[in-house]
This record gives C-alpha cells, structure tokens and sequence, in this order.
C-alpha cells in the first residue's frame, strides 16, 4: 500500500468558462496536464476525479458517488476509493503550484496526527489544496446525505494542521500560489501575469 496518493478534482462543465476548465491551454499545455504533473512530482499515484468517460486517458478516474455537490462530493469520492492514509488533493485550476510546496505539505500531514492538514490565509481556507486522511470521508458522507456541501464547516469536528501566511512566507512560499482560475477574466489576468 502507498504511503501516499493524489486526487486532481477536475469537476464538470464550468459554466462561467464555458467548457471544462480541465482542457484550457496555458503555457503550452493544459490546466489538467499541469495539475496532473505537479501531482505526479511528489507521488507515485495520481488519480482523477471526474467523468470516467472524460478523462480515464489521463490518469485513472473516479467518479463522484454524490454528483453536483461540489468539491466535497469529489473528495469524498476520492477518499472512498483510495487506499492511501494521507491524500493529496487538488484543484485543477490551480496552475500556479510549485511541487516543493506540496512535498512541505505532505511532509507536515506526515508529521502530524491531525485529519486534514490544509494552508489557510487572509482569502480563508485552502481545501483544495490540502492533505486529507481517508477517515475524513466518514464525516463528509453524513454532511453530503443531507446537503450540507460546505467542507470548510467540517474543519471545527476534526483535528486540523493548519498551515497559516507566516508559516508560508517563513519557507518561501506565496499565497499567490493559490489563486484559481474560475472566470475569463482571471483566467486572462493569469496569462498576462505569466507572460511578464
């Protein structure tokens, strides 16, 4: 069994983007390639959540058990069909993380007892780019039977590593790091940021 597994959450269609948000270009390759690599960096296996049909020619793929309920859905489905203890799970409009960043997250879950071990600044809380043990599936699945999606409101039941901006600046890291890509315009802002 490993140690550890990634999860790229690719979602569905994005309605502000008008297509999957998995398959844009930037900097010559797609956001999901980039997620998908940035994963593949620090672990031996990395998966997809998302339409099977979709994306098993990427990696292989696992569907939500609670459809259109959101990220939550997806790391719960990610976490019920791992079998790894710690799982690192990611967004796949996230372009901006660094793989050093994820091998210091990673080595705080390990160094840690706690379920979920995630970074959190001024914009709030960061799920989507965090470590989450399986047993953080046994507290989701409850919340999700009764359409309650919000996976932040989960954190105050569970013991968490949190990970805050000193922390991050104090080992070079950026909370800039985190900045999803969910409309045109940020998308366009993105490339121009790259670009200079």
């Amino acid at each position: 069994m490993n140690e550890a597994c990634a999860f790229v959450l690719v979602g569905g269609l994005s309605s502000r983007m008008g297509q999957d948000k998995a398959f844009l270009p930037f900097e010559g390759s797609t956001l999901l390639d980039r997620a998908l690599a940035a994963a593949r960096a620090v672990v031996p296996v990395v998966r997809i959540v998302g339409s099977v049909q979709k994306f098993q020619s990427f990696a292989p793929t696992v569907e939500d058990q609670f459809p259109d309920h959101g990220p939550l859905g997806g790391i719960h489905a990610a976490l019920r069909s791992s079998d790894c203890d710690r799982n690192l799970i990611l967004a796949v409009d996230m372009p901006f993380l660094d793989p050093t960043w994820l091998v210091y997250l990673l080595e705080q879950s390990r160094s840690s007892n706690a379920v979920v071990t995630l970074p959190r600044g001024e914009k709030g809380w960061q799920p989507l780019c965090a470590v989450y043990r399986r047993e953080f599936a046994d507290l989701a699945e409850p919340a999700l039977q009764g359409g309650r999606n919000r996976i932040d409101n989960l954190f105050a039941q569970i013991s968490t590593r949190v990970i805050d901006e000193r922390e991050l600046a104090s080992h070079g890291f950026s909370p800039d790091m985190f900045r999803n890509l969910n409309t045109p315009d940020e998308f366009e802002r993105a490339a121009l940021i790259k670009k200079n």
